[in-house]
């Protein structure tokens, strides 16, 4: 019965920070948008490859 003193405590104090860090991270934005980066690596075509960017460098302008 003793347990359930300190175990309590710990429970709530867990649930609590829980609970904040949510309404934390809604608040500051964290889960605005959930889909856009998991496509966004396959949308990707920004980045190129260092012998793409090294071939256009060498053609003349």
């Amino acid at each position: 019965m003793s347990v359930i003193y300190v175990a309590l405590p710990i429970a709530l104090l867990l649930g609590a920070s829980a609970v904040i860090a949510f309404i934390w991270s809604v608040n500051n934005g964290q889960l605005d948008d959930l889909e856009t980066p998991a496509i966004r690596m396959l949308r990707d075509d920004s980045t190129k490859s260092s012998k793409e960017k090294q071939k256009n460098s060498d053609q003349p302008h």
